[in-house]
């Protein structure tokens, strides 16, 4: 059995979508390819096949069983009619994620909220997952009080333009050319800008509310405290994130270590006598959330401190939304 699929967005995370739907097998029985009318006519490679790119239009969804929608304007433009006319919608970006009616998934934390779906379901923010994947295991044996994060995003979060800045940007510099930075606020290479998406009401910008609201969501818990710092860095591909919580219940190291080992969808990297915790450059191109660094936070009494890093097109993005689907088809819920 196959399902008929539509892919909206053919940039960054498109690309990964269709990645990971070749390499997770993915029971494909027809595949559409949507864009902006700019796009329409080019094609993309899936299994072998050049698959014609078509410009995305509301009657493009007849016949859909699942929409993958990369995320942008065309979430907002598309998304729920793609969902009026029959299709499932997983939509990676941000328009709906915190309406109460769109379960907010990621299937390792929360499988159980896709039971509820109207028609469309939201992908995380990218840091959030990464976060709630190595929290949920964590979270269920010794509960959570409050949790400190800070990210160090990379530019692949921003899209496949701002990789190509970073890129330009690092030739530039070595070369002692002029810099003109177009999508940052300031240059990226060999800089850190503590500034990601706009800033809000209490100071805090966007991306580090996104982790807040989420995390409270997929938790079902509004008791949990949460404040985080979101930082973009000169690396190409994987999230970073130093994480602190404080526990409700004691944890020992040995019990944390345990349970980040038996949670799905976690791999522990952690021997500080061999120089061994994640990194991106070891960590990219790969599905899963790796964990580190894992010790005794100082300043809480039950307080707990691990590195977390996931590549953020994948995990953050396009697996992500692959695993929603895998679990929609083994839940018959398609």
């Amino acid at each position: 059995m196959g399902y008929n699929l539509a892919l909206v967005g053919t940039g960054a995370v498109g690309n990964t979508i269709l990645e990971v739907l070749e390499e997770r097998n993915f029971p494909v029985k027809s595949l559409k390819l949507l864009a902006t009318k700019r796009s329409a006519g080019k094609t993309m490679d899936f299994k072998g096949e050049k698959v014609m790119i078509e410009e995305t239009k509301e009657i493009s969804f007849k016949g859909v069983d699942i929409a993958l929608f990369a995320g942008g304007a065309a979430s907002i433009e598309f998304a729920k009619s793609a969902a009026a006319m029959g299709a499932v919608v997983i939509d990676n970006g941000s328009a709906f994620r915190l309406e109460p009616d769109v379960p907010l998934v990621v299937p390792e934390v929360n499988p159980e909220d896709v039971d509820w779906h109207k028609g469309l379901i939201a992908n995380p923010n990218c840091s959030t997952i990464q976060m709630v994947v190595a929290l949920k295991p964590i979270y269920d044996r010794a509960g959570i009080k409050r949790v400190i994060v800070s990210t160090y995003q990379a530019v692949s979060g921003a899209g496949q333009e701002a990789m190509d800045e970073l890129i330009i940007q690092t030739k530039q510099l070595l070369n002692q050319e002029p810099i003109a930075p177009e999508n940052f606020q300031h240059q990226i290479a060999f800089n850190l800008i503590p500034h990601i998406d706009r800033f809000m009401e209490n100071d805090y910008t966007r991306e580090e509310m996104k982790m807040v609201y989420e995390t409270k969501k997929m938790l079902h818990d509004e008791d949990i405290r949460i404040s985080a710092t979101a930082v973009r860095v000169p690396v190409l591909r994987s999230h970073s994130e130093a994480i602190t919580i404080e526990t409700k219940q004691p944890i020992t190291i040995e019990q944390a270590k345990e349970c980040f080992s038996n949670a799905p969808g976690v791999i522990v990297v952690d021997d500080i006598a061999q120089n061994s915790y994640p990194m991106p450059i070891d960590c990219s191109y790969k599905n899963e959330v790796f964990v580190g660094r894992i010790r005794k936070d100082l300043a809480f009494d039950n307080g707990l401190s691990f590195w977390v890093v996931a590549d953020q097109l994948r995990k953050g993005a396009a697996t992500n939304a692959i695993q929603i689907a895998e679990l929609l088809v083994s839940k018959s819920l398609v």
